[in-house]
């Protein structure tokens, strides 16, 4: 093989060691994992906070909470209904129930609407959280995986100098330069997901700061209507 077909990518590829080549796969796979989890948390939590923003247009307009509620199920029944709308549901639902049994005093009313929430406001956390600590994993992970194969290349190279009786530059160009491949891809793979992971992770804790100011401000209607009553 000529120097200049060793030097293109893919021949430096080819040429690698076996463990430099599962080390540039295995990069390979944690940027394509990577990218997909990026779009899909991407369109997620732009989709929550877009919802968020036309459940509170509403619930702030002064609608009936009743027919909010009928709303939510109908949409919850083709499985649309996510975010604030599902704590809005959970609290709704209990404080409803409680008050129908008629067994329960004001502050017990709201001690479980508020319970009613927070378990809600937990799985909500997870969903807009998912996929975020694989993200932070692959970026803080993949450039010592990178530098793994490197150093590996770079010692094979070395060693292979040890059985020639001149060394050029054309001789250790060829190892050298693949094993900088999988730094290179080590790269690739973390500087997406620490860029992504940083940027949702300040939506996703706008996101949540949001569900829980809401959660309260809700709390708060329920508990002047449930004493006013």
């Amino acid at each position: 093989m000529e120097t200049g077909e060793q030097l293109s990518l893919w021949g430096l590829i080819q040429n690698a060691s076996l463990l430099v080549q599962l080390v540039m796969l295995l990069l390979l796979l944690a940027s394509v994992i990577s990218w997909v989890m990026i779009i899909q948390r991407g369109l997620y939590l732009t989709r929550a906070k877009r919802a968020m923003n036309n459940f509170e247009r509403r619930f702030w307009s002064g609608a009936d909470l009743n027919q909010l509620f009928r709303e939510g199920n109908a949409r919850a029944e083709r499985g649309k209904t996510d975010g604030v709308e599902s704590l809005f549901r959970s609290g709704f639902t209990e404080f409803t129930r409680l008050r129908q049994q008629g067994r329960s005093g004001p502050e017990a009313v709201m001690e479980g609407t508020e319970r009613a929430m927070r378990v809600a406001m937990s799985r909500e956390q997870e969903k807009v959280e998912m996929n975020l600590p694989f993200l932070a994993t692959v970026g803080s992970v993949s450039p010592y995986i990178g530098l793994f194969g490197t150093v590996w290349g770079i010692m094979n190279s070395f060693r292979g100098l040890a059985t020639m009786h001149q060394a050029t530059i054309a001789t250790v160009a060829p190892g050298i330069s693949e094993a900088l491949v999988a730094t290179a891809m080590g790269l690739f793979a973390a500087i997406p997901a620490v860029m992504a992971y940083n940027r949702y992770s300040a939506k996703a804790e706008w996101l949540l700061s949001s569900y829980e100011t809401f959660a309260e401000e809700f709390s708060s209607i329920l508990h002047r209507k449930v004493h006013s009553s």
